[in-house]
């Protein structure tokens, strides 16, 4: 088999329903750009699977048996942290959203959503998106800030560290990202380019020292920099 051009973002299908499995890569087959290196059955697979492959992007259920996704998820973000991984699951709990972003996850998507848009996910997170609609993003944020007052209610055990410094232009920006807006979004509404965003959300990632951009967002709403309500 001849290695993929360069250019071309390698996928790893994880799922323990074979039809699933087997839709999702007939679609992605046709999309220009989209290798399928391969496809594991659960989250041990998954984890043998993605340190054989090394791919960009994993695609991968929340719940499967032996090892679920969340749990593997966690596994391969400490062993690939260059591996992007959207999770897919059939309902909206926000329990398994809040841990799939705390294991690391890159996006988060309903399974009853068309293969199609998948692909699309796919392509925004290779090029560093988070991949959430702005109902989940509202969900995510209200679940962390509740969480985040109980914390507040106990008290502290040591001093708090110094917040780093945002500027207002990326305190914006952090707001809007936390709303679940693609950098396409955040660019029009802001009346910047696309190139400007992805710069202003890697120095707000490299400030706040977060992997995500969901990660950075459940960090400012805990630490009251912004809330869910603005």
């Amino acid at each position: 088999m001849n290695p993929a051009p360069p250019d071309v973002i390698r996928v790893l299908i994880v799922d323990d329903h074979a039809l699933y499995r087997r839709g999702l890569q007939t679609v992605l087959a046709t999309e220009d750009g989209i290798d399928v290196v391969g496809e594991a059955a659960d989250g041990n697979e998954a984890v043998d699977l993605a340190e054989e492959t090394l791919p960009d992007v994993i695609v991968m259920d929340v719940g499967m048996p032996k090892r679920g996704g969340i749990e593997a998820c966690r596994v391969i973000k400490q062993r690939i942290p260059s591996a992007r991984i959207i999770m897919l699951t059939s309902s909206d709990d926000e329990e398994h959203l809040f841990e799939a972003v705390r294991a690391g996850a890159n996006g988060y998507l309903l399974k009853d959503v068309p293969p199609e848009e998948v692909a699309v996910g796919i392509r925004g997170v290779f090029d560093g998106q988070s991949l959430i609609s702005p109902m989940m993003a509202s969900k995510l944020l209200q679940e962390f800030s509740k969480m985040s007052r109980h914390e507040a209610a106990a008290p502290a055990p040591t001093p708090e560290l110094e917040l780093p410094r945002l500027t207002e232009r990326e305190l914006g920006i952090l707001r809007l990202v936390a709303r679940g807006r693609l950098n396409r979004e955040i660019a029009g509404e802001l009346f910047i380019s696309e190139n400007t965003v992805r710069n202003h959300i890697r120095n707000i990632l490299d400030k706040l020292q977060m992997h995500s951009r969901m990660e950075a967002a459940m960090y400012a709403v805990r630490q009251r920099l912004i809330e869910p309500g603005e």
